[in-house]
């Protein structure tokens, strides 16, 4: 009888240890699925917050601000429209009082990871400078500056030669001309505003250094220029740049297809994005409920093996 209880006590021991194992094998694989699931859902919803059809209600014409101006009584900080033909850049610009607002804020002035298009702080608003910088994310599934990489492709460059800068009330032209790469510590190229002739010179010529495609369309020192610059992914210090030319010449947008009104996602588009946390801790409770679930069922199944065991040892 004895050895009876002894061997139901080890077998006892050893279901227990058996299952905590198995308990803390699964919770591991639960815990990894949903934690996984919860960054890739929270970073398809950083992406959408980026989305540039959500801004296109906004988007202004010479001959209708009204829409643009409801956006900048939500943000004064809002001043000009962005666009490249044939990519998804299509957004609105900001210029903050320095250049790590709009890093993590969108144009309504909210905190966003995927930021805004922004001017340099050190730049005209009217683009008046030699040289003036716009910066924005390099993200996935081409938002914000995701497509400026893509003019490394000579094909690509080659076609896509035009884009429209909408300031001061009205079209401006943008003619591409250089794609370069260089770093995050290249100060000179990166420095707004340039003044003097023999600086710009250099500035040009530093840009030509760089560059990876080129278009001679004769730009001088006589011209202004507009930079748009992102992270790159060859490193983690790289950056890409994509300079044109601005003109008061617009050029047509070869590239334009009408966009079906269902597919606009007005502001705020996706309320669900304010609750991530709340969602992240649904997901954590129902977890531990499965878990529970399967520890009781474990235990029950453990009871129903020690009574076959009894009775087939009376």
């Amino acid at each position: 009888m004895r050895q009876d209880a002894g061997a139901l006590t080890g077998r006892r021991m050893v279901r227990v240890l058996d299952g905590a194992l198995d308990t803390g094998v699964l919770i591991l694989i639960l815990l990894l699925a949903a934690f996984s699931l919860f960054a890739m859902w929270d970073a398809e919803q950083v992406r959408r917050t980026a989305d540039p059809r959500q801004f296109e209600i906004y988007r202004p014409t010479e001959v209708d601000t009204a829409s643009f101006e409801e956006l900048r009584a939500i943000n004064p900080d809002v001043f000009s429209w962005l666009t490249v033909y044939g990519t998804n850049i299509n957004y609105p610009v900001v210029r903050g009082e320095d250049n790590e607002k709009y890093v993590n804020t969108n144009v309504y002035g909210k905190y966003s990871l995927s930021g805004s298009i922004f001017l340099d702080a050190d730049n005209d608003r009217s683009f008046r400078d030699f040289n003036s910088i716009l910066y924005g994310h390099h993200m996935e599934k081409s938002v914000m500056f995701g497509d400026i990489g893509r003019f490394s492709d000579e094909a690509y460059f080659e076609e896509r030669r035009y884009g429209n800068l909408f300031f001061d009330g009205r079209d401006h032209g943008l003619e591409f001309f250089v794609f370069a790469h260089t770093t995050a510590y290249n100060r000179t190229l990166f420095t707004a505003g340039i003044t003097t002739k023999a600086s710009q010179q250099q500035y040009l010529d530093l840009l030509y250094e760089n560059a990876v495609n080129v278009r001679d369309i004769g730009v001088t020192t006589d011209d202004r220029i507009v930079l748009l610059t992102t992270c790159s992914r060859e490193s983690t210090s790289g950056r890409d740049i994509l300079a044109a030319r601005l003109t008061d010449h617009t050029f047509e947008d070869t590239f334009y297809e009408v966009q079906d009104p269902g597919e606009t996602l007005p502001y705020p588009f996706d309320q669900l994005y304010k609750y991530r946390a709340c969602i992240l801790a649904l997901m954590l409770i129902l977890l531990l409920l499965a878990i529970a679930i399967y520890v009781l069922s474990q235990r029950e199944q453990g009871k129903v093996q020690d009574g076959e065991f009894e009775k087939h040892n009376k």
